[in-house]
């Protein structure tokens, strides 16, 4: 009997192996629903003094989670406040450096004289930003004669010259300043492009 295969295929001895491990989940099932049943007899049958207890519990864990949210939207309100005040700080201390030479630019305009004066007081003035800018750690990229770097020179198109060495800096448009070692702006040039070099 235990050697003969049903309809299906499977041994009698599989089939009913089979149906041993069905019984035996059904009894786990049963098992589980009364461990359920248990607890909850457990919970309604908690002391009225225990009830209370753990009420008192919860609600101390709640006020607490209640201040700690209080406490930590103040100390990010208290950090959003200090960024702000360390921002108009650096803000008003660059602007400083400049509030001369606003100045100056203001009595160029209401100057009556020449215009070779007028060009001379600009001159004054644009040494002055450029001490100021010194001043805050900003520095002039270098470009005329230089050698075209792209990571600090734009090229705007090229300049055919026989008396500077291929692919240098042949003029600059505009400048170009970094702080430190962080770059601000690239200078805008012309680059060389020189024929003799090219050819050979």
């Amino acid at each position: 009997m235990a050697e003969q295969e049903n309809e299906y295929g499977v041994t009698q001895a599989e089939d009913s192996d089979v149906l041993t491990q069905e019984e035996g989940a059904t009894e786990v099932s049963a098992e589980a629903r009364a461990g359920v049943a248990e607890v909850g007899e457990a919970a309604t049958s908690i002391a009225p003094e225990q009830f209370a207890q753990l009420k008192a519990e919860r609600d101390q864990l709640l006020d607490r989670l209640a201040r700690l949210q209080a406490e930590f939207d103040n100390a990010r309100k208290r950090q959003e406040r200090e960024k702000q005040d360390f921002r108009d700080y650096a803000t008003g201390s660059v602007v400083e450096h400049f509030l001369p030479v606003l100045d100056n630019f203001a009595l160029a305009l209401n100057a009556t004289g020449s215009a070779d004066q007028l060009r001379s007081g600009v001159e004054l003035i644009v040494k002055q930003m450029d001490e100021a800018l010194k001043q805050l750690q900003v520095q002039v990229i270098p470009t005329v004669g230089q050698q075209f770097d792209p990571r600090v020179h734009e090229a705007l198109g090229s300049v055919e010259r026989d008396d500077l060495p291929d692919h240098s800096v042949a003029e600059e448009v505009r400048k170009g300043y970094r702080i430190r070692e962080r770059l601000l702006r690239p200078a805008m040039v012309r680059i060389v492009s020189n024929p003799k070099q090219t050819e050979a």
